[in-house]
């Protein structure tokens, strides 16, 4: 049983000011998916706009955001299965992110390698796949660090690889005491620190800080993932991820 119960006014005491940037990966045909069924670009602005057309509307208080910092928070269709701090169904929007771009790609490589373990008849892919790895400025007064005490006394809940229902109880908790952000140690990287922001108003930017290009490639041996500038070379053998069962059962042959 986690040491202690955290309801809306023990997380309240634990309010702290935090701020930094936040970096998150996505795939990086985000920019160019539309680009090979049109001719120009003319053709490609039309088609976006008509697509934007067909999407539900961004919350009012994420409306002046890039839309790589909107995104999570706008759909509103059920959440298929869950994720450390958001409820399967329908549920409040999470913008997921890492204090460090090493982080934010380890996690990355681990959703990557957990698809092939869920899909175990899908070969191994024959080329890397692009990713963005974008940060973002985020500031707030109302977050909650589980990095530190008395909240790391929980670390294994907040760590656990397949259990994440302490987690989303206490976001449901820290969303009724108004916390717009939370500091918790990453599951997939060692000394790795990740973010949860549970508000479009957590951001301290409209754009993102900076962007990087990384390949990630996926296999029999694990993952490499390659950032070209600025240079970083990052590896997750078959043991990296070992610790969550769905991985240690994976099939590394096929």
């Amino acid at each position: 049983m986690p040491s202690r119960t955290w309801t809306p006014a023990a997380l309240s005491s634990e309010r702290r000011r935090l701020s930094g940037l936040c970096w998150r990966v996505v795939e990086a045909q985000h920019v160019a998916s539309t680009m090979k069924i049109v001719d120009t670009l003319a053709e490609q602005s039309l088609l976006e706009t008509l697509l934007e057309g067909t999407k539900p509307p961004v919350p009012s208080e994420c409306r002046d955001l890039h839309y790589l910092l909107a995104t999570p928070f706008r759909y509103g269709a059920p959440y298929p299965s869950g994720s450390r701090f958001r409820r399967p169904g329908f549920s409040p929007g999470v913008f997921y992110g890492s204090t460090g771009a090493a982080t934010a790609v380890a996690e990355a490589a681990f959703h990557r390698i957990l698809f092939f373990a869920e899909s175990p008849k899908t070969r191994w892919p024959s080329v890397a796949g692009e990713y963005t790895v974008f940060s973002v400025k985020f500031r707030t007064a109302s977050a909650v660090d589980l990095t530190r005490p008395p909240l790391n006394a929980d670390r294994r809940r907040w760590t656990h690889p397949t259990d994440y229902s302490t987690c989303q109880d206490l976001a449901d908790r820290a969303r009724e005491a108004r916390i717009e952000a939370l500091k918790y140690p990453s599951a997939r990287a060692a000394d790795g620190v990740n973010l949860a922001l549970l508000t479009c108003k957590a951001f301290a930017a409209r754009q993102p800080a900076e962007r990087q290009t990384w390949r990630i490639h996926v296999g029999s041996y694990g993952v490499r993932a390659v950032c070209t500038f600025p240079e970083s070379r990052l590896e997750f053998d078959r043991k990296s991820f070992a610790d969550d069962p769905r991985i240690a059962a994976l099939n590394w042959e096929r």
